[in-house]
């Protein structure tokens, strides 16, 4: 469990970086600090070393102390972010031979990508090498039959109905049963874009 100081001061970070105008791109060009790390660290996943603080607080034209400040007074405040995905839309995503659709990939930033993928792949000949996700990720089958494989555990009958939560970035693959295809819900936390 991360600590709730993780979330307030990035949440700190992220109301500072709007307030000057800044895209997280943006910010991560003039501090020298990894997008995808600024990302983790407004989402409260992860937390920065003194030294890159310290130069995310000169951009933002804060001293630590008025970080810190600020992530007092911060508190969750809701988004109000949404986006509609209506069957069979969303756009084409791919994970190995698997294809499906991305469900809100309009929305940046996000805590979790969900994908509807179609699953053909009834081996691992067919599907190719298992693959890995930048976090952990939940699988819910929506119809028909699969088999999760994985490097640290037995191959997974699922039946439609059946879910499991895994640790995504250990080597997987989800597989259906000879003759059948499957369809699946896969949300993976953070910012996924299933085009393997």
């Amino acid at each position: 469990m991360r600590p709730q100081a993780s979330d307030k001061i990035g949440a700190a970070i992220r109301k500072l970086r709007l307030a000057k105008g800044l895209t997280l791109a943006e910010l991560s060009a003039q501090c020298g600090v990894p997008l995808s790390t600024l990302s983790r660290v407004e989402l409260g996943q992860n937390a920065l070393n003194y030294e890159k603080l310290v130069r995310l607080c000169h951009v933002l034209d804060v001293d630590l102390q008025g970080l810190v400040a600020r992530e007092a007074e911060t508190g969750i405040v809701p988004s109000g972010r949404r986006s509609v995905t209506r069957a069979g839309q969303g756009e084409p995503a791919r994970i190995g031979v698997q294809a499906g659709r991305r469900a809100a990939a309009d929305i940046l930033s996000k805590s979790l990508s969900p994908v509807v993928l179609e699953l053909t792949a009834a081996s691992l000949a067919e599907h190719g090498p298992m693959h890995t996700l930048g976090g952990e990720a939940y699988v819910l089958i929506l119809s028909g039959e699969a088999v999760l494989h994985s490097e640290l555990y037995a191959p997974l009958a699922l039946a439609a109905g059946d879910a499991v939560y895994f640790d995504g970035r250990s080597p997987h693959a989800l597989l259906t049963v000879p003759g059948r295809v499957s369809t699946a819900l896969l949300v993976a936390a953070g910012e996924e874009e299933f085009q393997d």
